[in-house]
């Protein structure tokens, strides 16, 4: 049994949503075009617990370089998903699309297919119960109403779900859902804690028809009289949940929580689609690791390409793609099944065949969430190096957060002012005590200089006040000169 925070998940999710408002331990700091800034006048000094690395570029392509603990290692939090989407595009294409197909050793016939139906799931992190229902649907066009066997779900049922080095509280919080071959609704359900009038008692209701089940212990403080008052989650066997604890307060409150078995969450999932449909199942819907060599292709789904998965990904700072995609990188590189170690392998392989010297490097997950990444900023930059030269990684440069515009720069503190809306494009990496930057200026339609700088060891309980946060005032004063 595992328990979670649900108020620390809150408070310091590691997902940088759309709507985050930043904090004020981010720091980036940059360098611009300007002729009136040069890198002799920034005078910057960083304590050990921080790194920078600025290059700003002149009219004839000559660059002044800046550096600070640049080759020191740090935590990359989810700046790494600039390493994921760089090797990504380089192994797999920009017209990649995950594939869920449906298989039958004998092709419809009198609306019927005598004997089993495989589906082969390939660990895509888009596919939905939607998706599902329009396989269903594409067999029914074909005028099956009959499927007098079993229906297997295929997949690995025994993968390592969570890299190494993920934070143990996070694992029931979606923005941290277990990258599996079956993944269907982003392996996360919806919830809501509801107060009950009678007493500080609150129950938990499921968003949808879902196939978990969740009780509470947990109560309402309502009028806050309780010093400490936490929820937790108890993560069960076969997706069940428990809350226990109290949250204060006496308002709704929303829960988004990752489930523990994939492979069961799509066996139910499957099965509720299966009873919703008009083609009735002879047998059952059942799990597979194989399926016949020698079966029919009947249906299929294919996501969106890969440029639209990691815009997704980079603007949203979607977990489930990153790591999704660093799994299909092992698979296609070595030949094998899909795993963190073999993917992280093949993208030290892809960036050092590009030029990027990761010697140093300790590379576990493709999403940032493990805190055992090791990355220097002047890694990143070599990173952020391939996406401004190289055209092949122009999809990447369009698709990071653009200050105030953006993805998780949209609503970042700071960086909605006239001074820095729409000149910062940039990744931004953050979770408890890592606060990380990497990206570049632009002005006048022209990229003026690429930037990385990473935090950690950043205080959790510093106050935020009203003054600008420092990468705000030094960015506020580059771009002004």
């Amino acid at each position: 049994m595992t328990q979670i925070s649900l108020i620390n998940a809150v408070r310091f999710s590691a997902k940088e949503t759309l709507l985050n408002l930043g904090n004020i331990f981010t720091s980036a700091v940059m360098l611009t075009l300007s002729s009136n800034v040069i890198a002799s006048d920034i005078k910057l000094k960083l304590p050990d617990t921080s790194a920078l690395t600025a290059i700003s570029y002149s009219n004839h392509q000559n660059s002044v370089r800046q550096q600070q603990n640049s080759d020191k290692l740090f935590i990359p939090a989810s700046t790494m998903k600039l390493l994921t989407a760089v090797t990504a595009t380089a192994a797999l294409g920009s017209e990649f699309r995950y594939q869920t197909k449906v298989f039958a050793k004998t092709a419809i016939k009198n609306g019927r297919i005598d004997g089993d139906v495989y589906i082969v799931f390939s660990g895509d992190p888009t596919l939905t119960s939607l998706d599902i229902e329009s396989l269903f649907a594409q067999l029914q066009q074909q005028g099956l109403a009959l499927i007098t066997g079993n229906i297997y779900l295929v997949g690995d049922q025994y993968e390592l779900q969570h890299a190494p080095g993920r934070v143990w509280d996070d694992l029931g919080i979606c923005y941290s859902a277990p990258v599996s071959s079956y993944v269907i609704n982003e392996n996360c359900f919806k919830a809501q804690f509801i107060p009950k009038l009678a007493d500080d008692a609150g129950e938990v209701k499921i968003v949808g028809s879902e196939p978990v089940i969740i009780e509470s212990r947990a109560v309402f403080d309502k009028n806050l009289q309780q010093p400490i008052c936490n929820l937790t989650l108890a993560r069960l066997e076969n997706n069940h949940f428990r809350l226990d604890g109290c949250y204060p307060g006496s308002k709704p409150l929303k829960l988004n929580i990752a489930i523990t078995d994939p492979a069961r969450f799509a066996q139910d999932k499957l099965t509720q689609s299966v009873n919703r449909s008009n083609i009735k199942l002879g047998g059952q819907v059942l799990l597979s690791n194989q399926f016949p060599s020698q079966s029919l292709a009947i249906a299929q789904h294919q996501s969106e390409p890969l440029t639209e998965l990691i815009a997704t990904m980079l603007l949203k700072s979607d977990n489930l793609i990153a790591d999704s995609l660093l799994k299909r990188l092992g698979q296609q590189i070595y030949g094998a099944p899909g795993t963190f170690s073999n993917g992280s392998a093949a993208m030290k392989l892809i960036l050092s065949q590009q030029g990027v010297d990761l010697t140093s490097a300790h590379i576990v997950d493709g999403s940032g969430l493990s805190r055992y990444n090791l990355l220097s900023a002047n890694q990143l930059a070599e990173v952020l190096a391939l996406i401004k030269d190289k055209p092949a990684y122009a999809n990447i440069l369009t698709s990071l957060p653009v200050a105030g515009e953006s993805g998780t720069l949209r609503y970042r503190r700071g960086y909605t002012s006239p001074t820095l809306k729409g000149k910062v494009i940039a990744k931004t990496g953050s979770m408890l005590g890592v606060s990380n930057m990497a990206g570049f200026i632009k002005q006048a339609g022209q990229l003026t200089a690429t930037f990385v700088v990473l935090q950690n060891g950043v205080s959790p309980d510093k106050e935020q006040t009203a003054t600008a946060s420092f990468d705000v005032s030094v960015l506020r004063q580059l771009i002004e000169q």
